[in-house]
């Protein structure tokens, strides 16, 4: 039996019968957009007691959600562009992402901020302490150390891959790093366990409107191989860097505010990927670059060095770094290492597409990570803009929205939203599980260390995924010799995490496809066997799945 938060194939199967029964009895909110963003609007609505919908073209997560530089952050370059309020948010949001809603996904990350001169030193120390100071008024704190100034020798240890010879010191601070696509995932799963109908493989093709007002969606299951007519009191788009190009094809002779205040700007950010003994660094860097900011992030068993701030105009179903990119990064980090890095140690690569508020013809670097709700049509709310951190601010201004729209329907007595004390999947009993972390491995034969990593990406569930190995020893081997992820985390994400296909596994669910040199092509065969039995494919399929996923990524290994 799965659990009432699982999104297997029988959840999927339950909840496509009610949106296909919502022409009869119509969802109060159907959120279309499985980012993170909507994954917290369908939780926010569900929490309130609405009957809620999301529908997601691919995959939870699929597009910029899981392709962040995997920080939650207040933003520290926010400051100079006199952005308090936007940075206050942001690391309130941090401090609940950390000590409530998803403290399993999320940890504390220290920083140094390298100074190339003395002057530097009082505006850039204030900068950091007016960070820290922000941090703690009000709400949750991440549980820092104060920022300081550090020594030659200090900063020698804490960095002895840092080219401190053309340093005027350094400053130290804390921020805090996540799971963007697990995060995700916990979300969608915890308003899923609320009664939210949530449907992967539904792509929205139109609008169904009755007198004036938008009163559901036509969308396509599967591939096209089916259509519904889903009948909503309100709509929430929640479609991050889609937004646009969705918004042009449903009301194209649409204009005014409303459509105008939904449209966003793309900013491509792309990161590579090295192993960890390439940088000999124990803490992470941010630096300045000649037009952005450079993070050296330690992640796992790799660092992540990122990121690019440029306009995008490309595909956004295939975006990706380019070797233009890719050169640029290794170029800025080389700036600041004594050990150069060259194209051989990178071991992947990625890129996201930020959607900011379209607002001015600026540079992407200037424009805000405010975001923007709007209402285009009577029932369809619009949410836009934002970034990762504050994606709870923003579910919750899109549902009061639509909760306003209810408004005009006489549905009135709504609660406000809750969602601040509200604990993801996965954070309800974190800490004791963490607790019992010696009887765990000891109860399923498995190291210590097996227990870190499945907390670090399961939380209290990891007695869930160790099952699994009870009846088939194998799945407690590695999936890679080279990665931590076992075999039965693929399985456990097909029955109870809403993967369908190899790219869900390798992409997401894991990050394999950017943790190994193959983009993780050598393990398709195997990831789509394990996933065989839940998904209900046969030998013909398996192939299939596994060859679709190898020429997928044929041209994106980097070797």
């Amino acid at each position: 039996m799965g659990r009432r938060d699982g999104l297997g194939p029988a959840e999927r199967r339950r909840a496509l019968e009610r949106l296909r029964a919502s022409s009869g009895r119509p969802l109060d909110v159907l959120v279309v957009g499985g980012g993170v963003v909507g994954a917290g609007s369908a939780l926010d609505a569900a929490h309130r007691g609405l009957e809620v919908g999301l529908i997601e073209r691919t995959d939870l997560a699929a597009g910029t959600s899981s392709r962040s530089s995997r920080l939650a952050h207040g933003g520290l370059r926010y400051l100079e562009q006199g952005q308090f309020r936007l940075v206050h948010e942001a690391l309130a949001e941090r401090g609940l992402l950390a000590e409530v809603l998803a403290p399993h996904l999320v940890a504390p990350l220290d920083f140094i901020l390298p100074l190339t001169h003395p002057l530097q030193r009082p505006y850039l120390g204030a900068g950091v302490a007016l960070y820290e100071t922000l941090s703690r008024l009000g709400g949750h704190a991440l549980h820092t150390g104060r920022p300081r100034l550090l020594s030659g020798q200090r900063l020698a240890q804490l960095a002895p891959g840092l080219a401190v010879d053309q340093l005027a010191g350094a400053l130290t601070f804390t921020d805090a790093q996540i799971d963007d696509a697990r995060h995700t995932l916990a979300a969608a799963r915890t308003a899923a366990g609320l009664g939210a109908a949530i449907v992967a493989g539904a792509a929205l093709t139109g609008l169904v409107r009755r007198r004036g007002r938008v009163v559901g969606v036509h969308a396509t299951i599967d591939d096209g191989t089916a259509e519904v007519t889903i009948h909503a009191r309100t709509i929430v788009l929640a479609l991050g860097p889609w937004t646009t190009a969705v918004l042009d094809r449903l009301l194209p002779s649409t204009t005014g505010a409303g459509v105008s205040a939904a449209r966003v700007r793309r900013s491509r950010g792309s990161h590579i990927l090295v192993p960890r003994h390439a940088i000999d660094l124990r803490t992470a860097v941010i630096a300045r670059t000649p037009v952005s900011v450079l993070f050296l992030l330690p992640w796992r068993d790799h660092w992540i060095i990122g990121t690019t701030d440029l306009d995008d105009d490309g595909p956004l179903d295939d975006v990706r770094a380019t070797t233009g990119e890719v050169a640029y990064l290794l170029d800025q980090a080389n700036r600041w290492l004594t050990t150069p890095l060259t194209a051989a140690d990178v071991v992947g690569s990625y890129a996201g597409i930020r959607p900011l508020i379209a607002a001015t013809d600026a540079d992407t670097t200037a424009l805000s990570r405010e975001h923007a709700i709007a209402v285009p049509a009577p029932g369809l709310v619009v949410v836009s803009g934002g970034k990762y951190t504050t994606y709870r601010v923003m579910a919750e201004d899109a549902v009061d929205a639509a909760v306003r729209e209810l408004g005009f329907l006489g549905i009135r007595g709504i609660p406000a939203s809750r969602t601040a004390s509200l604990p993801l999947t996965g954070a309800v009993d974190f800490a004791a599980t963490a607790q019992r972390r010696l009887g765990i491995a000891q109860r399923f034969g498995v190291a210590p260390e097996v227990v870190d990593h499945l907390l670090r990406r399961h939380g209290d569930r990891t007695e869930d995924v160790l099952s699994l190995t009870v009846a088939d020893p194998s799945l407690a081997e590695r999936l890679d010799p080279t990665a931590r992820y076992l075999r039965a985390e693929v399985v456990h994400a097909a029955q109870q995490e809403g993967a369908r296909s190899v790219a869900d596994v390798l992409e997401r669910r894991t990050r394999l496809a950017v943790e190994t040199r193959d983009a993780g092509s050598s393990l398709a065969d195997d990831v789509a066997a394990l996933l065989a039995p839940t998904l209900g494919w046969d030998e013909d399929q398996v192939r299939a799945q596994a060859r679709a996923y190898q020429e997928r990524h044929s041209t994106a290994a980097l070797v």
